[in-house]
């Protein structure tokens, strides 16, 4: 597919000034909001949004929101990917500003980081409230279990492990059982609940979701429980995971349906606020996963006097496959709600 000549030079046009390519430099590497541009360009906030208005309007990036957020991200398919990819091909990383802004963009990132790792250090006493939001633990759990069904697996990778509990429901099963997790203190909690649990020869490691400190095709089965939430790229955390799997190897997503919950960005330091189903499942076919099963379950009912408190979250499951040697359905898409 070819693209008419009118948006191909509005394409052109678009990046043909020095903020608006900085800009599409800066997307390649993952979307970002307003304020994280302003703070990477030094610009005001009405400059910026002026550029990235111009970049939407020309389909060099796609914008969506999520609560009072808005996300942008670069165009990377079709036609219009091509074209914005050759352009930015010819970019040099080691331009002056364009180094400069990717180490400003690593500041940004490193604070999100350092956010997350602080509200990870006192989780635990302030999950509960969260936790009363959705299902229980155990149907959740328990749909984990029949999501991933009777196949075996030889080698399990829990992604973001926290408290360890993914750990303690599967890795019994596995010969090889791992847990990685950005935060010191998160893999403590996860060692001493194992400890608790008398569950022996669990690897616990520290490292980075985009940069996984595991050779490829190591694990039969890897689970990414309540994490996609707090990243600010999550389709690239699932592209660098997936590379993980060993052939025929399984990807289990756990995460949110889109909510309106605005304190748990606030209060918990959630990133997202949830993730529409076709959304995931994209992220997971870029990643040359086929989609064997997505679920979701529904909160329980709530009565009497706290049925009109607010809204509640729905728990949402994908299983990815590698579709080496793999014979699944693409996309089938089961749906259970529980």
């Amino acid at each position: 597919m070819h693209l008419p000549l009118s948006p191909m030079l509005d394409i052109l046009w678009a990046l043909d000034e020095q903020t608006r390519l900085r800009i599409a430099a800066l997307l390649q590497h993952g979307e970002l909001t307003v304020s994280d541009l302003t703070d990477i360009l030094s610009m005001s906030q009405p400059r910026v949004s002026r550029h990235l208005n111009l970049l939407a309007e020309a389909g060099v990036v796609d914008k969506h929101r999520e609560g009072t957020w808005a996300f942008f991200d670069l165009v990377t398919s079709g036609p219009i990917g091509r074209l914005v990819g050759n352009v930015l091909a010819l970019t040099d990383d080691k331009d002056p500003v364009l180094a400069a802004d990717l180490d400003r963009l690593a500041i940004v990132r490193g604070r999100r980081t350092a956010s997350a790792q602080e509200y990870f250090a006192g989780i635990a006493p302030r999950w509960d409230q969260e936790r009363s939001l959705h299902a229980s633990d155990s149907t959740v759990e328990q749909t984990i279990v029949d999501t991933i069904g009777s196949a075996k697996y030889e080698s399990m990778l829990d992604v973001g492990t926290g408290t360890g509990r993914m750990l303690q429901l599967l890795g019994r099963d596995a010969s090889r059982a791992v847990g990685f997790d950005s935060s010191h203190s998160m893999l403590a909690v996860a060692r001493a609940n194992l400890e608790r649990a008398e569950i022996r020869g669990i690897d616990l490691r520290q490292g980075d979701i985009y940069s996984p400190p595991f050779a490829n095709d190591s694990f039969d089965l890897i689970v990414i429980h309540q994490v996609l939430h707090f990243l600010d790229d999550p389709a690239r955390a699932i592209r660098e995971i997936s590379r993980l799997l060993t052939p025929s190897g399984r990807l289990l997503i756990v995460d949110f349906a889109p909510h309106s919950l605005e304190f748990l960005r606030s209060d918990h330091a959630h990133v997202r606020l949830g993730f529409r189903a076709d959304t995931v499942e994209t992220w997971l076919e870029q990643s040359e996963l086929a989609v064997a099963t997505v679920r979701t379950i529904a909160p329980p009912p709530v009565e009497g006097a706290e049925a009109n408190d607010g809204e509640r979250l729905t728990v949402s499951l994908w299983l990815g496959q590698d579709r080496r040697n793999a014979d699944v359905p693409t996309a089938s898409n089961e749906r259970a709600r529980q």
